[in-house]
């Protein structure tokens, strides 16, 4: 056990040493230095030490015994190291745990709503806030723990081995951390509120015996706090393990099951409740796995955000939702129209105008059967110039803009018109219960009657049962769509469907509804 010491020892004293006698501080005292070898030897030794100094530095890097935290490449935001380098420091604290028998622990800290607030404040809020939370961790931690800045929105640290740590202490550090990043941010005089998730993971406690594995469980360990929820803090575990495999496996499947036709729309009707028919299909994304059987978006729509495919998806499901729409025109069935979620980086994209018209034009489809369903969040948080002109392109084109969601955000009237939106969709948290809770009647009510007065059609979500059916059409809601009147099916299973509703509609007494 001594020479393993001894070389914990060498580590510690050339990581935390040799950058000071080495790197950047050393230069303040060059002119000393110079001063007094001339002083001391003349000429001579001056000379001698303004050529041996600079060989010293490229001795020292030809060694390669200066650290790699003191050649790391730094964020210009933050200061900190950046992933590769933090992963080289972590090997470092993985072998010196391992062969000092000590103890030590790996966290990854995500902020949790920086997409909204780069959308609602831009890139150099984002910047702001990521110093701001560089320095509450740092502050947080210990001088000799490694901490970094991962990608925009995630940052890490490992802590120095020491002998007692356990998992307590490991919560103890994450809540400090969490509360310190928490604590209010100001920009521009207006003041922000960042929650932050965080997975950790015990070195001892990790799979396998490199840093690698230790990273990996860490960041299972944050992806089931990100599934929890906002703020959640979590260790790692054998269930992490297991989620944590589950993404890695969905990740490198993903884009061959875009490219596949493994990922497809399942469709979900909706009707209206004055008549009963049918008057469209919301395209839902599922993935009919070879093995896994049919996930849906819940489990799969983060990996393919982290992976960059959110556009590949965007068009996968228009390209079979169009050609649905082709197919039951064929047969007969007539659907009006097709509502496709777009998320914001489709918006974002230059060129969509123009690809959705091609993408209709393909199909012979009229822009006016295609539904653009847009967040309520995308409007609220002050869309830049692309996505304005690109959802004004849209509804002058034809196509119909519907507002998803609504009531979960704060769009203003003001937006409704500036977009040209066609028709909301009143959000499930408003409808549930809305038969038994006179509270939600008078929400759902004032909803309707704002709707009504702005001359906008209207479209409940989530309905599951009779008598929020009912009470929706009486309400002057004038669509409704949930599992009360189906879930969402595949395509093949909408002929039958749609079949069996017109053959029951003949059966089934009108609701009605009143208006005013």
């Amino acid at each position: 056990m001594r020479p393993m010491r001894n070389i914990s020892l060498f580590t510690r004293f050339r990581d935390r040493f040799v950058p000071i006698l080495t790197g950047p501080p050393i230069l303040a005292f060059l002119p000393a230095v110079s001063l007094g070898a001339f002083w001391l030897g003349g000429e001579t030794a001056l000379l001698l030490t303004a050529l041996g100094l600079p060989l010293l530095f490229a001795a020292v890097g030809a060694l390669d015994i200066w650290p790699a935290s003191g050649r790391a490449t730094r964020d210009r935001v933050t200061g900190l190291i950046q992933r590769d380098e933090f992963l080289t420091a972590m090997t470092r604290l993985h072998r010196e745990a391992a062969v000092s028998g000590q103890r030590s622990a790996c966290f990854v800290i995500a902020l949790d709503q920086i997409r909204e607030i780069e959308e609602r404040h831009g890139q150099l809020a984002v910047d702001m806030i990521a110093q701001r939370s560089s320095e509450r961790i740092t502050a947080a931690v210990r001088r000799g723990d490694i901490a970094a800045r991962f990608d925009h929105d995630r940052f890490a640290v490992c802590l120095s081995p020491v002998p007692q740590l356990e998992l307590e202490h490991c919560i103890q550090l994450a809540g400090r951390i969490q509360a310190a990043i928490e604590d209010p941010i100001i920009l521009n005089g207006i003041t922000v509120y960042v929650s932050c998730s965080v997975g950790f993971c015990l070195h001892g406690r990790a799979p396998g015996n490199d840093a690698d594995g230790w990273l990996d469980a860490t960041l299972a360990a944050l992806g089931d706090a990100k599934q929890i929820g906002p703020s959640t803090i979590r260790a790692y575990s054998a269930a992490s393990r297991r989620a944590g495999r589950l993404r890695t496996d969905l990740r490198n499947d993903i884009r061959n099951a875009l490219d596949t036709g493994q990922i497809v729309p399942w469709f979900q009707p909706q009707v209206s409740t004055d008549t009963g028919k049918v008057t469209g299909f919301e395209a839902l994304a599922r993935w009919v796995h070879p093995t896994r059987g049919v996930l849906g978006p819940d489990t799969f729509l983060q990996i393919v955000e982290e992976t960059g495919l959110v556009e590949r998806l965007g068009q996968v499901i228009r390209h079979h939702a169009l050609g649905a729409l082709k197919s039951w025109d064929e047969a007969g069935m007539r659907i009006p129209r097709v509502s496709v979620n777009f998320a914001a980086e489709e918006l974002r994209s230059p060129g969509l105008v123009d690809r959705i018209q091609w993408e209709l034009d393909r199909v012979d489809l009229r822009p006016d059967r295609l539904c653009v369903e847009i967040l309520e969040t995308v409007f609220d948080k002050a869309p830049d110039d692309v996505i304005a002109r690109n959802v004004a392109g849209l509804a002058a084109s034809g196509c119909r803009i519907d507002l998803d969601d609504f009531g979960t955000g704060h769009a203003s009237i003001a937006s409704l018109r500036r977009f040209d939106v066609s028709r909301i969709k009143i959000d499930r948290s408003f409808v549930k219960r809305a038969d038994r809770d006179p509270k939600q009647q008078q929400l759902v009510g004032a909803i309707l009657t704002m709707a009504e007065q702005l001359n906008l059609e209207t479209l409940a979500e989530g309905v599951e049962t009779t008598g929020e059916h009912a009470l929706l059409a009486q309400l002057g809601c004038g669509h409704v769509q949930g599992f009360g009147i189906a879930g969402p099916m595949p395509f093949e299973h909408t002929l039958h469907w749609i079949a069996e509703h017109e053959k029951n509609l003949g059966r089934t007494p009108s609701i009605g509804h009143k208006t005013g």
